[in-house]
């Protein structure tokens, strides 16, 4: 039986923790690395733990979230950053485009995000495609709230469910989940969560007000764009390979050498490792001077992430030391919830602080000891745990969210607009993915 003193103890100390680091990053904007230590000094400390056994497991939960991820993590980073600089992004778009045709320029705008978002994070992926798609808005006559929303959206479904974007790849680490199965089953998810997104603003943003901006198109550093193929197929091959490896399953001895050797590169950092030197492909020489830079901004990119998913991993540590899993688990009736749980958790972190990865990272080390209370213990179990975040961290998007202030930015859309718009898009492509995740759990 739990100690009620010791329960409204530790439930004070969680509550303290999580309010210090929604009050140090959406109110003091202090960096969310400095936010989750100092919840986690806060949280043991708080619990009676000594100053140095917090340490000490500050620093094993840091090293243990960076072993499983930090490949993952670097090699998706630098991978964005070189399809951004050797314009595969706008080959992408303007195939799509080409496809699609301009009568569905904003579908074709939403794809687009979607292609482009596997590899490249949300915000990046707006600004290095905001040229064309204002540049589109103006040659079809369309509503740039409508454009600016579709691509948004189409950028945003992804980055929410999908390693290697941090939220996802650290849940996954955290939770205890196959990053391959993640990534083809968040793709599933997330497809419907598009075309949520591009429905809605389809209706919502035709009449929308909207600033007349100037036609600012995205300089190409260099003159020659790559090939449709050299385009796409650094996001492709990858995700075929790790498709392959996550449901393509062979008993341990029973296929020969080279079978094994085509599943071997289906892991997703030998994957993502194909993906970067078939992104190489499209650069104009290897040279030192236009190799070098694109792997040191990848890997400078990538530290920033880095040291946030180590923290999580830190404040999941205390947590798990401070056996938080066992006292709630006595007290609350968590049983009947299942993966609303976890949904509900990461929406209510993500509208109160902004970021999606704070929010699914804090949301992961609070339900990991709750796991077997939730019936969410078994493989299918964690993977629809981490689903059910990826969508909870969706929503809502609003003024204390980094990424809609890009998109305002870029896009030139006013307050009024964005709220009607783009949030409430947000909300409605939240309750698709938890939809979603719920069909899922019927069907795997």
């Amino acid at each position: 039986m739990t100690d009620p003193q010791s329960l409204t103890r530790i439930l004070v100390c969680l509550v303290a923790g999580i309010a210090a680091i929604v009050l140090l990053t959406a109110r003091f904007r202090v960096h969310a690395f400095f936010a989750l230590i100092i919840a986690c000094v806060m949280v043991g400390v708080g619990i009676g733990l000594p100053l140095n056994a917090v340490l000490t497991i500050v620093k094993d939960g840091f090293g243990n979230i960076l072993k499983s991820l930090g490949l993952l993590i670097v090699l998706g980073t630098t991978l964005g950053v070189i399809l951004e600089h050797t314009g595969c992004t706008r080959v992408m778009a303007k195939t799509i485009l080409k496809i699609v045709g301009e009568k569905y320029a904003p579908l074709a705008m939403s794809l687009t995000g979607f292609i482009v978002g596997l590899p490249i994070f949300c915000d990046s992926g707006y600004i290095v495609l905001s040229g064309l798609n204002r540049s589109l808005a103006k040659t079809t006559g369309l509503s740039l709230a409508v454009m600016s929303t579709s691509l948004a959206t189409g950028l945003y479904a992804v980055h929410c469910m999908i390693p290697p974007h941090p939220g996802a790849a650290a849940a996954a680490g955290i939770i205890g989940v196959d990053t391959g199965k993640l990534m083809v089953t968040g793709i599933l998810v997330a497809i419907p969560v598009m075309i949520i997104g591009y429905l809605w603003a389809n209706y919502a943003g035709r009449n929308a007000q909207e600033k007349v901006l100037e036609e600012v198109d995205v300089i190409d550093q260099y003159q020659k764009l790559p090939s449709v193929a050299q385009a796409f197929m650094p996001v492709v091959i990858p995700i075929l390979l790790i498709a392959l490896k996550s449901f393509f399953v062979i008993e341990p001895g029973t296929s020969g050498r080279w079978m094994n050797l085509l599943l071997s590169t289906g892991d997703p950092v030998i994957a993502l490792a194909i993906g970067v030197l078939l992104a190489c492909i499209a650069l104009p020489s290897f040279k030192k001077d236009v190799l070098a830079p694109l792997l040191q901004e990848g890997a400078e990119k990538a530290g920033g992430i880095l040291v946030i998913i180590g923290a999580g991993g830190a404040f999941g540590a205390v947590l798990a030391a401070a056996k938080i899993g066992t006292h709630l688990s006595s007290a609350l009736q968590l049983a009947s919830m299942g993966i609303l749980f976890p949904f509900l958790l990461t929406f209510i972190l993500k509208t109160a602080q902004g970021s999606s990865t704070v929010a699914i990272i804090t949301a992961a080390s609070i339900v990991l000891p709750l796991l077997h209370t939730l019936g969410l213990d078994t493989d299918k179990g964690h993977l629809l745990c981490v689903l059910s975040m990826g969508a909870g961290s969706m929503m809502i998007s609003h003024a204390n969210d980094a990424y809609f202030w890009v998109i305002a930015k870029f896009s030139g859309l006013e307050m009024k607009t964005m709220l009607k718009v783009y949030s409430l898009a947000t909300v409605w492509m939240g309750l698709t993915a938890l939809a979603m995740v719920y069909l899922l759990s019927y069907l795997l």
